[in-house]
């Protein structure tokens, strides 16, 4: 898989130019690696004004969810380019998956994901959620993203029941030190056009606001948090520090660090054993957050 990804996928990250045609050739290359699990009934709906894909397999428990934040840079993905992930996600923790569209730069920058995410949340609580039966979750930007909507709910007193995050992208100010150890080992992300990626998300607004980048966050009252992250991506120290920062604020915090994944390995389910291992942990994570009985 590394060396697929260094051939095919990397260059393409690498060449992006117009955020358009990068969103069609990561649609494109994506369709060759997803696998739906069987019996997966998906149906498209909306949450806080948003479209977004509900995603269940099998017996599914009542009156608890996981809203999922896609990565993609903010700039790229869509939760039907996820759906595999959400879906095994879904199937192993039988548990709701509530995937949102939230809206992507340049068209939408900040802080329209941010904006997408409240509202998401706000809009689960208006159905008939209580906090403690929501736990968020996302990869890379989308990890970022759920640990920016955990930043502010902490404040505003109604944080979720917990957070799993894979790879997250918690520094858009790129001081991360695996930014630089890890450029040759990274088989997907070219750490060049981080910088690009950036400046197309924010539009000039500052990359050290905590609300761009939770790791400069605060979290009063933080609820259990799982990450997972490869020790040969750049954004390793993106979340290694990031669990330290939640610790900070007395948040119990698990951190598997996988020896040489590539990042969001989790979206190759059914291509690698690695990707199963990963979503099943996080699947029991998901359960115990919400004070289910382990399946």
């Amino acid at each position: 898989m590394n060396a697929w990804l260094r051939i095919a996928a990397k260059p393409m990250v690498r060449r992006f130019r117009e955020p358009a045609a990068t969103r069609r050739e990561m649609e494109r290359m994506a369709s060759w690696v997803v696998r739906e699990p069987e019996g997966l009934c998906l149906l498209q709906t909306t949450l806080g004004g948003r479209p977004a894909l509900s995603l269940r397999v099998g017996q599914t428990s009542i009156g608890k969810v996981i809203l999922y934040f896609h990565g993609g840079g903010y700039i790229a993905g869509s939760p039907w380019m996820y759906r595999g992930v959400a879906a095994r996600l879904a199937q192993l923790s039988g548990i709701e998956v509530l995937a949102v569209d939230y809206r992507l730069a340049p068209e939408a920058p900040f802080p329209a994901a941010i904006a997408d995410a409240q509202a998401a949340f706000d809009g689960l609580i208006a159905a008939g959620y209580e906090p403690a039966q929501i736990v968020l979750a996302g990869d890379s930007a989308g990890g970022g993203l759920a640990f920016s909507l955990l930043g502010r709910l902490c404040r505003q007193g109604r944080a979720p029941a917990g957070v799993i995050a894979f790879s997250p992208w918690t520094d858009l100010t790129c001081s991360g030190g695996s930014l630089r150890t890890n450029a040759r080992k990274d088989a997907l992300l070219p750490v060049e056009r981080i910088g690009d990626t950036v400046d197309l998300a924010l539009q000039g607004h500052p990359a050290s606001d905590p609300e761009v980048s939770p790791l400069f966050a605060a979290f009063p009252d933080a609820p259990p948090v799982l990450i997972q992250h490869s020790m040969t991506e750049i954004l390793a120290d993106d979340a290694l520090r990031m669990a330290d920062r939640l610790r900070e604020f007395g948040a119990s915090v698990t951190v598997q660090s996988w020896p040489d994944a590539p990042h969001v390995w989790q979206f190759f389910d059914g291509r690698v054993p690695e990707a199963r291992a990963a979503l099943e942990d996080a699947a029991k994570a998901a359960r115990a957050m919400l004070n289910l009985p382990a399946r």
